[in-house]
């Protein structure tokens, strides 16, 4: 094989980069939720009318970095994949 054969034609392109849109979405997707937990945990400690639940409010705090973690996780992972096609 040369080096022509291993070349991307254009359609190869466009799907690698609605793919990296897709991965970027997903994170996107990890960050709001993550964000959302954080603050419906804060909200759930600061209004008196949840204290019974409070557990419940510091268990969203804790998730809340952990899902943010694995949404970088999974977009730093699937960034490495791609790479290996756009280089090409």
């Amino acid at each position: 094989m040369n080096s022509e054969d291993n070349k991307l034609i254009l359609r190869d392109k466009l799907a690698i980069e609605r793919t990296n849109l897709a991965i970027e979405r997903t994170f996107l997707a990890y960050f709001r939720s993550s964000i959302f937990f954080f603050v419906s945990g804060l909200t759930i400690l600061n209004i008196h009318f949840f204290k019974s639940v409070d557990y419940l409010g510091i268990i969203l705090i804790i998730l809340s970095p952990l899902l943010l973690l694995t949404g970088l996780y999974s977009l730093f992972k699937a960034k490495k994949e791609i790479k290996k096609y756009k280089d090409l």
